[in-house]
């Protein structure tokens, strides 16, 4: 009977410290690591973000544009040189949320797909996740079907609740360069975050999936920037995205 209630003890003190480390691990999810000091990060980072970029051809302060890739966690940034965009890096995502589809409503965890751009007032410094840019969600597609959200994020920190979450050290490359190009002229540059690469093998393989033909909606506007290196003029026409 002392064996029995011994291993009964023993059962539920596992139990117990496996729910304590679950609660932890949501607290960090949910309570924000604070604000990075933006410049103290800008006279750390601007001056060998610079020569990188010069080691590569690319001016900081020239035009940017952003790819996102979820089945590959990798975040793109082109950078304009002449009349096409030379990539500069590809960063890995830390974290993204959700599955392979796009938001569909406010607390589904869902990291968006589908095409943005972000303005100078869209920039965060001061994010409790290091430093963030807002994507713009919903923006008018996703608005035409009803989606809802709100503060969907580029970020550090490398925790999402349907963000996309970068380590510290890519966000502050991204951020500052991005922020470089808008305070030289660029009034907001575009962010397309797709599922994975849309290569026609890639969307034959998830034929019948639920979210296949909003993936063929997006593969045109993945094409036209394969083959021209210059982000297309992206509309919405009756509620659907249409490439120019």
């Amino acid at each position: 009977m002392a064996k029995s209630a011994g291993r009964r003890w023993r059962w539920f003190a596992a139990g117990g410290i496996a729910f304590i480390a679950a609660l932890i691990a949501a607290l960090v999810i949910l309570i924000p690591p604070g604000p990075g000091n933006l410049e103290e990060i800008r006279n750390h980072r601007l001056a060998g973000i610079r020569t990188e970029l010069t080691a590569k051809g690319l001016k900081l302060g020239s035009p940017v544009f952003v790819r996102i890739f979820k089945e590959e966690h990798g975040l793109e940034l082109w950078v304009k040189s002449g009349e096409r965009f030379e990539l500069y890096k590809t960063y890995p995502i830390c974290k993204w949320s959700g599955a392979l589809g796009p938001k569909q409503r406010e607390g589904d965890w869902q990291s968006p797909e589908g095409f943005y751009s972000v303005s100078r007032s869209q920039m965060n410094p001061s994010s409790q996740f290091h430093l963030a840019f807002n994507l713009g969600f919903p923006n008018a597609y996703d608005q035409a079907q009803g989606r809802t959200g709100s503060f969907l994020m580029v970020h550090g920190a490398c925790v999402s609740v349907g963000c996309y979450a970068m380590t510290n050290d890519g966000i502050e490359e991204i951020w500052l360069i991005a922020d470089e190009a808008l305070r030289n002229g660029q009034a907001r540059f575009d962010v397309h975050a797709f599922p994975f690469r849309m290569t026609s093998e890639a969307l034959a393989m998830r034929q019948g999936e639920s979210w296949i033909d909003f993936w063929q909606m997006l593969k045109p506007g993945y094409d036209q920037f394969e083959a021209t290196h210059v982000p297309p003029t992206v509309g919405i026409t009756n509620g659907a995205y249409v490439i120019s």
